[in-house]
């Protein structure tokens, strides 16, 4: 295991506009921080929602689109630096009327209603591409 300690003091807890994609206004918020690294918690609702699924023997991401309301009954996430740019890696536990479930890597949601935790990191993560998963890793 690669890692390395990091040290924050700045935490915050943030309300998710209505009707705005869920992913999107965590990276913007990011932006108007000046967050470079940072994970997060959240909870609340979203509809019209796309989850990607990663292949591991393909090494390809395939989406799962769902146009109903769900309940976010957990969001797990960090921010790092993508390509240059903040990036929220964001992963959720989906909850339907009936109870069954859904999850998996968030690519976007339309928010019903969301409340996150957010404490940065004194440090900044750049992803970079990973041979063996050929995926955007932090390269500690």
């Amino acid at each position: 295991m690669d890692y390395q300690r990091v040290e924050g003091d700045r935490e915050f807890v943030a309300r998710l506009e209505h009707g705005r994609d869920w992913r999107e206004q965590i990276e913007a918020f990011a932006d108007e921080e000046d967050i470079d690294a940072a994970f997060y918690i959240g909870l609340g609702a979203v509809q019209d929602v796309t989850i990607y699924f990663y292949d591991q023997e393909v090494q390809e991401y395939y989406p799962v689109e769902f146009d109903e309301p769900f309940e976010v009954t957990s969001c797990l996430g960090n921010i790092s630096h993508l390509d240059g740019e903040r990036f929220a890696h964001t992963h959720v536990t989906l909850s339907r009327e009936d109870g069954s479930m859904v999850g998996g890597h968030l690519d976007s949601a339309t928010t019903f209603a969301g409340e996150l935790y957010v404490r940065e990191f004194d440090t900044q993560l750049e992803r970079a591409h990973d041979d063996v998963t050929d995926l955007d890793l932090w390269p500690l």
